[in-house]
């Protein structure tokens, strides 16, 4: 009722001149105290509150980070805490699944040790898938030259072996197949963690699009009404509209 009845005031104050009679400034004063919209008439100001709007690259910034964190931002956690469930529950598959390959694969090389007597020191992991297909390091060694792969022959006296039968061979075999079949599906598990951060991410920018529509103008603005009562002058009224954008 305040701002439709200053809304009034203000229309008339556009239709009449900026220098008015005193006696009708004392009028208007005396009618706004009876409404009670303020005691002192001197100076009525109005200010808007402006909106700031979130950022979409610091909501895809956080998911990436953190899945889940950018919807925080964007004020709907609602939906971003299954991506942090997600992202909490890939880790500790990952961690699992790390853990079992590690042991998987100091398993086959205490077989390859024990059973075709294998030096690990100073091993990679060529060296290890090419002792499974070969029963001895002459064997592989008469194959590589039959090839004319010379480059590819190996010192006996650094990487010998030798498996006592093919039921051993074959048992390192599996042991090793295990090993990488477990590395192979923790970049599966990689993989998802990439997936949680990237949905993760579209999903947050999404939200913080739907924020920044459902806000107002980003804008502030200031409306002040004031009347000037000068000794040797007629009173008159002042108005003063300032807007920042």
């Amino acid at each position: 009722m305040k701002k439709i009845i200053l809304f009034i005031v203000f229309l008339s104050c556009c239709s009449f001149p900026q220098i008015t009679p005193r006696s009708d400034i004392l009028m208007l004063q005396n009618s706004l105290k009876q409404i009670n919209i303020t005691k002192d008439f001197n100076n009525i100001n109005f200010n808007s509150v402006a909106v700031t709007k979130k950022s979409t690259g610091l909501a895809i910034l956080y998911s990436f980070l953190l899945p889940g964190m950018g919807e925080l931002y964007a004020g709907s956690y609602s939906s971003g805490k299954y991506f942090t469930i997600a992202e909490g529950t890939l880790w500790g598959i990952y961690i699992g699944m790390n853990s079992y390959s590690y042991w998987l694969r100091n398993n086959y090389k205490a077989f390859a040790a024990s059973a075709a007597g294998v030096n690990n020191a100073n091993k990679n992991s060529n060296y290890y898938a090419t002792i499974a297909d070969y029963t001895n390091i002459s064997e592989y060694n008469d194959a590589m030259s039959l090839q004319d792969n010379f480059s590819q022959m190996l010192d006996p006296k650094t990487y010998y072996w030798n498996w006592q039968s093919t039921a051993d061979r074959k048992n390192y075999r599996t042991l090793w197949v295990s090993s990488q079949e477990e590395i192979n599906n923790l970049r599966f598990v990689v993989g998802a963690l990439i997936l949680n951060r990237v949905v993760s991410a579209i999903n947050a920018a999404r939200l913080v699009a739907a924020y920044n529509k459902s806000q107002t103008t980003d804008l502030s603005w200031n409306f002040s009404i004031g009347v000037n009562n000068p000794e040797t002058l007629p009173s008159s009224l002042l108005l003063n509209f300032q807007t920042e954008f």
